[in-house]
């Protein structure tokens, strides 16, 4: 097998990630940042800011309640000084960004497989 896109990883280094279902439950925008959201998200037992640039393709009301894929498990990074605790998944082409969603509700927190 091959990847036509990025280095090849292996499954020992795949499975240190931990993707799960979560809900957003707020969504902010981001003084002087025109592609960035303040989201924040219920995993279950807890609540987490991640910070997404979606907002050119996404509207505070197209994501408020919606189920979504995240990594959990990414080490927390500071933009326009916000720390987000983790990475909101999506699929992107060349026209537009699709955020990664199950297709049946899930209790926040469930795991990806």
């Amino acid at each position: 097998m091959f990847s036509f896109f990025m280095e090849e990883v292996t499954y020992k280094d795949f499975a240190k990630m931990d993707l799960r279902i979560v809900t957003i439950e707020n969504v902010e925008s981001i003084q002087g940042a025109d592609k960035l959201f303040k989201l924040t998200v219920n995993m279950g037992k807890e609540k987490r800011t991640i910070v997404a640039g979606i907002k050119p393709y996404y509207s505070a009301g197209d994501l408020q309640g919606k189920q979504v894929v995240i990594i959990t498990n990414l080490e927390p990074r500071k933009i326009r000084g916000i720390t987000s605790h983790g990475m909101m998944l999506a699929g992107q082409d060349e026209r537009s960004v699709s955020v990664l969603r199950p297709d049946k509700q899930l209790n926040n927190g469930a795991k990806v497989l």
